[in-house]
């Protein structure tokens, strides 16, 4: 007979085992780098629901591609070096050459599928800040999931139910990691109808919660 603790606990090993299986065959996204800490144009929709997208203060959006009705994101964590101010170098540890990352962008509904690599010297996990999401894929290293080994990748995959800006970060060894600058955000658009006097149009569509925001969903290993 099992225990309801021990029930739990066999689902969430039963669905990341089974992410991992699943994604093992998957060919990884692009992973965008971003040289310059200036801030960004923001990216438009170019198909899906039309929203304004979010503006990142000194930062940028990280782009995804769609494969079968999912975004799919690439995120690389690894060391960074950013230029605080004239003469000034930060060694930092961040994602796709940024410290703070790239805002990770898309509508509440929407399936996200985003595959973590780690080129950190340490392991590492990414956790979902105020996310509702399967406790398998909250990136919890040594609870829910086992952390990412350097040179390997992890795949987190969710349906996003909320809408918000909300925060990605590690947890593995997150004392070191997110003072070393590995932080980020993440905007979940939600779905209404316009009212806004310089929109033309009345038609359903999704409008930003917010509009400028700092730099942030099932998983498995590649």
């Amino acid at each position: 007979m099992f225990n309801r603790r021990q029930l739990f606990g066999a689902s969430a090993a039963l669905l990341v085992a089974g992410a991992w299986t699943k994604t093992s065959a998957m060919g990884l996204p692009d992973a965008p780098t971003m040289e310059s800490a200036d801030m960004q144009p923001p990216l438009h929709p170019t198909s899906g629901p039309d929203y304004q997208p979010v503006v990142t203060l000194n930062g940028w959006t990280l782009p995804h591609r769609m494969n079968n009705g999912v975004k799919e994101f690439h995120l690389v964590a690894e060391p960074v070096e950013r230029e605080m101010a004239d003469g000034m170098t930060a060694y930092l540890w961040g994602y796709n050459g940024q410290s703070p990352g790239p805002t990770i962008e898309a509508v509440e509904g929407d399936r996200v599928r985003i595959f973590v690599t780690n080129k950190l010297p340490e392991h590492t996990t990414l956790h979902w800040h105020g996310m509702i999401l399967p406790s398998g894929m909250d990136g919890v290293g040594g609870l829910t999931q086992p952390h990412i080994p350097v040179g390997k990748t992890y795949v987190y995959e969710f349906d996003l139910v909320k809408s918000g800006t909300f925060m990605y970060h590690p947890h593995s060894d997150e004392m070191v990691q997110m003072a070393m600058g590995m932080m980020a955000s993440s905007s979940s658009t939600r779905r209404i109808r316009r009212s806004c006097a310089s929109i033309a149009t009345s038609s359903s569509c999704s409008m930003p919660t917010t509009l400028i925001q700092a730099p942030m969903c099932r998983g498995s290993w590649r």
